[in-house]
């Protein structure tokens, strides 16, 4: 069985378990970086990503979060999640853990009270995805090797790099497992190259 760590910092943290759980995945909170060198996959939730960049460091997790991503092992990060993988943030002069080639912006569609749900064609995933947006950012810019998934009112909300995924939104709020699904897929692929 594939089994799939969520960052337990901050954010939606059991509705992702939930999730993980309804693809037949085993779902792990992951509390402390010793636990990634036992799972398969990890999801960086969504949350306030300053907020979670300052607990990444406190809980000294950025150097091992890096190390499992080089290691081959997916990484999917959700709103906040998104803006933690970006190698560059607007308006700021670091990025967090930058491990996707993409410029993104924070709380792109507005505050809190600009939240809102958008039925989007999703590559790989499926035509008709309803998404929820909560203080969504999206992406600006995307490198060559970046593959945009979704998009909505033309800007970019959905992204791949390898075995890197992303949303702006939030697939883990709905009952619609279909990308945390496609995201299994991806951990299960990487299990079997990593292996060989």
């Amino acid at each position: 069985m594939n089994t799939i760590g969520v960052l337990a910092l901050q954010g939606a943290v059991r509705e992702h378990i939930r999730s993980i759980e309804a693809t037949g995945a085993k779902a792990v909170e992951i509390k402390r970086k010793e636990q990634l060198e036992a799972i398969d996959g990890l999801i960086l939730p969504g949350g306030e990503s300053t907020t979670m960049r300052r607990l990444i460091n406190s809980y000294d997790f950025f150097d091992a979060i890096q190390a499992f991503g080089k290691q081959g092992k997916p990484v999917f990060g959700t709103c906040a999640g998104l803006i933690l993988m970006a190698n560059e943030i607007e308006g700021q002069g670091d990025s967090h853990l930058g491990l996707m080639n993409m410029k993104v912006a924070r709380n792109a569609f507005g505050r809190q009270v600009a939240s809102f749900e958008a039925d989007l064609k999703v590559t790989h995933v499926g035509d008709d995805f309803n998404a929820v947006f909560i203080r969504a950012p999206y992406i600006l810019e995307a490198g060559t090797e970046v593959e945009v998934l979704a998009t909505y009112q033309e800007r970019a909300v959905a992204a791949k790099q390898g075995h890197y995924l992303c949303t702006a939104f939030h697939p883990e709020l709905t009952d619609d497992n279909r990308f945390i699904e496609y995201f299994a897929q991806m951990v299960e692929q990487s299990k079997k190259t990593l292996a060989s």
